[in-house]
């Protein structure tokens, strides 16, 4: 793995980090060998910025719409139709079109969804790369047990604003022990396959050591095929597949709480953010070229640092890119993963990952450079950056948890 980094203040140092874990599912898991049809082609990658122009940037939010509730995600359905798709947290997915907020939601499931914690309640959505053929698309959100279920729908014939839902199917049901670090992001990979992210089940430091084991589904980035055996398969060349004892839905393990990760649409690198403990934040990146089975670390390490000095053999770890602390003004508590910039309105920007912390508002890019990395605190969001989104085009929005979705400018 490239070499690590931490933001200080407004430059990144090197120094320390983290991972995450924990539970099980309900649904068999059958087994696929036919790769699904891929995504279209990535467009071809255009160069970085210089990795020290970073600082140099400014920002801005412009404002694009008001009045949502507690909004957790932001998509497009990479239709054509350049509608953006706004997940809202008591169970509602929301359409804007040209600006504005329709009246109506595309899709409403609140009487499903249980949302007493702050971290529960319908958390993404994630459309098909063939969603303009076929109409599927998949959520992710907690019952009122407080498990989590991954669900697909279909958008109604008669109506594209509106989906169905008496169209459900369950795929995945994850048993949840405690109310906190549900992960929560569903995203379809450069592949095709869909990806599910996993916190470890919640309390305080992992006690049930959910991110290292491997016969749960918490604390994970799952990998399954949607267009395989029913409800699910699981792709042939996963890296849990014939590895006893392990649930073989596991691409990854040993993470806290995955809140957000996303592929470069240009490259296919993964960026995972974790959610730290007590101390760190930190960014992960799997290469395209992965056959996956990384261990991110948790609960052995947070961020760079052992988490527990008595038990830290960092043999076979994969440790984060980039860190940063909690307690100070260039820190925050909780991150909250964004994209690598690939539109074309700010050249200057490209190549550029830019996420954020929910906390603080600190934003950060960070750039490959040489064969490490190179970031910088950008600014301060006025906002509680919950999700960052890309439109069809790559241009990135952010939303804000108090109840707005944002556009975010370079100037």
């Amino acid at each position: 793995m490239p070499g690590r980094l931490i933001v200080v203040l407004l430059i990144m140092a090197l120094l320390a980090g983290c991972g995450a874990a924990s539970s099980a599912a309900t649904l068999p898991t059958p087994t696929s060998s036919a790769r699904p049809p891929a995504t279209p082609a990535a467009p071809r990658a255009t160069p970085a910025a210089p990795a020290n122009d970073l600082e140099r940037l400014s920002f801005r939010l412009a404002p694009v719409v008001q009045g949502l509730r507690r909004p957790t995600h932001v998509t497009s359905a990479g239709d054509g139709s350049g509608r953006l798709f706004v997940v809202e947290q008591a169970g509602q997915v929301r359409i804007v079109r040209d600006g504005r907020l329709l009246p109506r939601p595309f899709l409403d499931i609140a009487a499903l969804v249980g949302s007493r914690g702050n971290e529960q309640g319908l958390l993404s959505v994630a459309f098909h790369p063939r969603f303009a053929e076929n109409g599927t698309f998949f959520v992710n959100y907690t019952n009122h047990d407080g498990h989590t279920i991954v669900a697909r729908y279909r958008v109604s014939r008669d109506d594209p604003d509106r989906a169905e839902p008496s169209s459900a199917t369950v795929l995945l049901t994850i048993e949840q022990p405690a109310a906190n670090h549900n992960g929560g992001l569903v995203k379809f990979g450069p592949d095709g396959y869909l990806y599910i992210g996993t916190g470890d089940g919640g309390a305080a430091g992992d006690p049930w050591n959910n991110g290292q084991r491997l016969d749960t589904l918490l604390g994970k980035l799952l990998r399954i095929d949607v267009n395989g055996a029913a409800p699910y398969a699981v792709p042939a060349d996963n890296p849990m597949l014939n590895r006893a004892g392990a649930r073989p839905e596991i691409w990854a393990y040993g993470l806290r709480n995955p809140w957000r990760f996303s592929f470069d649409r240009a490259t296919g690198d993964l960026f995972i953010a974790d959610v730290g403990q007590n101390a760190w934040e930190e960014v992960h990146v799997q290469p395209a070229g992965s056959r996956g089975g990384e261990n991110y670390g948790w609960k052995i390490m947070e961020g760079e640092t052992c988490f527990r000095a008595e038990q830290c053999d960092q043999s076979g770890l994969e440790l984060p890119i980039a860190v940063y602390g909690h307690g100070s003004p260039a820190g925050g508590c909780s991150i909250t993963g964004g994209y690598v910039y690939r539109g074309a309105a700010f050249p200057r920007l490209v190549g550029t990952y830019l996420y954020a912390d929910y906390c603080s508002g600190n934003l950060w890019g960070l750039r490959a450079s040489g064969a490490g990395w190179s970031g910088a605190l950008l600014g301060v969001l006025n906002i509680r950056p919950s999700s960052f989104g890309e439109d069809e085009a790559g241009e990135l929005y952010l939303t804000d948890h108090s109840g707005g979705l944002y556009r975010l400018v370079v100037e």
